[in-house]
């Protein structure tokens, strides 16, 4: 057992911590050793990433595949009780979205039909089969993805949709069996139909993808080593896509923006993880999780206080809730602003949490006299679209419609606002040099959105009315055209978006800032 870690209720931690098993799996070990609800899972701890020993992983993915089995009741290939699981990296610092998870693992012709039969809910069935042969085409095996989406796209025209989720069980077994041929035609073999053989190979996915070049990049500017290597995690798959009582979300414990006390966070029901963090889509069920399901609402609001108690630090959470039952996938420290940062100091050692020696600590690398809060100099032109604010403050820039164009226009010293679709974590070069991003899909908790606060950029998300004309180089939002290079201003305090360049206007957390002093001065200041 020395190469695998369990994860569940009554099990201890790992003696190494996180240096050992990864941020991700310590704190669903911490989670499940205080009874909060966490899918059962094993891990292959850090150690394993670069080792070359595939009878040895085999092995070893057999021993936990089977304490799964023993823990959850199901059986992993299974044509009576299928077993499905999940695949997902983890390093010992969290590094959000920039190496890679696969879900579904499991499914093939066979247990299909077994969990139709297990769940009564062939659209879930058929949706998790199309979810895992094209995360699997795009993970494990590097195909196109462009190639699967148009599949996806000609799906939705078909059956007069806007969405997945509004494609029945019927449409969604068509669909998956045109990307199984799709797969065929492009590598010249079938998809794997050995749920084992799945396992190993997505395994082995997730581990390469600690050298993928975002997860390098990341690395490099945030000062990770590039030896501490990814664990990967294998954890029984819970269903947001399990009907009109289930979803996936990303909960913050406190607004990562602006470091107020509230449950800032992305919901979509009936959709898996990826779905919201991964920034493809408009995300719109926020206030519907409210009304739908008042019990698992009243949970995650409880859920809030316990994680920051256990961790001791504001919380970022990916949560499923399955049929009414809510599950917790991660939790890990928030990415924040600087003015969060500020903020939350002051309120946790107000609220007891932390003594101030304590808040100074959590304050430490941050240039306190560089903390300030930006507006525009009214009067400001007229509104071109409302966006959904991701990250604060505001910037003027010229638009930039890709990581490219953000660094020709800074190589030229011009600032640039990265405008795109969706902006994934592979920008994230042109995330860092850009001075705010513009998408026009996406979540306030998708990983491009994360990384951009942590790099303390505006961003603004799901912006209605804007379209992307590459072809051209021009956007239009709200019906205007700017070509690329005419400065574009976002407000990331109100979600608005103006044409042309803004004078702006600064300023400070004094009332913070001052009972920080006086923690230095040797005063709690109230």
């Amino acid at each position: 057992m020395a190469d695998l870690h369990l994860i569940l209720p009554g099990v201890a931690p790992a003696a190494g911590g996180a240096r050992e098993v990864g941020n991700k799996a310590w704190s669903l070990m911490l989670m499940a050793q205080a009874g909060l609800p966490v899918p059962a899972a094993f891990v292959l701890p850090t150690a394993w990433c670069g080792r070359n020993e595939p009878a040895l992983l085999r092995q070893t993915l057999a021993e936990g595949i089977g304490r799964l089995e023993t823990a959850t009741g199901l059986t992993f290939g299974g044509v009576r009780r299928p077993l499905l699981v999940s695949v997902r990296s983890g390093g010992a610092v969290s590094m959000p979205g920039m190496m890679e998870t696969v879900l579904d693992v499991g499914l093939n012709n066979d247990t299909v039909e077994a969990l139709v039969r297990m769940t009564g809910n062939p659209r879930l069935a058929w949706d998790s089969f199309r979810r895992l042969v094209q995360c699997y085409a795009e993970v494990v095996t590097d195909l196109p993805i462009a190639t699967f989406d148009a599949l996806v796209a000609a799906a939705l025209v078909r059956g007069e949709a806007e969405t997945q989720r509004e494609l029945d069980h019927r449409a969604l077994r068509a669909l998956t069996l045109a990307m199984l041929d799709c797969y065929r035609d492009l590598t010249g073999v079938a998809f794997p139909a050995d749920p084992f053989e799945q396992l190993v190979m997505a395994a082995e996915a997730v581990f390469r993808s600690w050298d993928a070049p975002k997860a390098a990049s990341y690395r490099r500017m945030n000062g990770i080593s590039d030896d501490a290597g990814t664990a990967v995690t294998v954890q029984t798959m819970v269903f947001g896509n399990a009907g009109g009582e289930s979803g996936a979300g990303v909960g913050f414990t406190r607004d990562p923006a602006t470091g107020t006390r509230t449950f800032y966070f992305d919901f979509q029901f009936n959709g898996q993880g990826e779905d919201v963090v991964a920034g493809r889509h408009k995300l719109r069920d926020n206030d519907r999780l409210r009304l739908v399901l008042p019990a698992a609402w009243k949970r995650l609001n409880d859920i809030c206080h316990a994680l920051e108690v256990l961790f001791g630090d504001v919380q970022d959470f990916e949560f499923t809730v399955q049929s009414g039952q809510l599950f917790l996938l991660q939790s890990r420290r928030a990415k924040r602003t600087d003015w969060a940062a500020v903020t939350i100091a002051v309120d946790m050692v107000q609220e007891g949490a932390l003594t101030p020696a304590e808040g100074l600590a959590r304050l430490d690398g941050i240039d306190l006299n560089a903390v300030v809060r930006t507006t525009f100099v009214q009067p400001v032109p007229a509104t071109l679209a409302m966006a959904q604010v991701a990250s604060m403050g505001v910037a003027s820039g010229a638009v930039a419609l890709d990581p490219d164009a953000v660094k020709r226009l800074a190589a030229a010293g011009t600032p640039a606002i990265l405008v795109r679709r969706d902006t994934v974590t592979s920008d994230i070069e042109g995330m860092a040099l850009a001075v705010g991003i513009l998408t026009a899909s996406g979540g306030r908790t998708s990983h491009a959105a994360v990384v951009a606060r942590q790099l303390g950029k505006v961003c603004l998300v799901a912006c209605p009315g804007l379209h992307i004309d590459l072809d051209r180089r021009l956007c239009l939002i709200g019906g205007t055209s700017l070509q690329e290079g005419e400065f574009v201003s976002l407000d990331g305090n109100t979600g608005a978006v103006h044409a042309g360049r803004l004078a702006l206007l600064t300023e400070k957390p004094d009332q913070a800032l001052a009972i920080i002093a006086g923690w230095r001065n040797g005063k709690l200041s109230q």
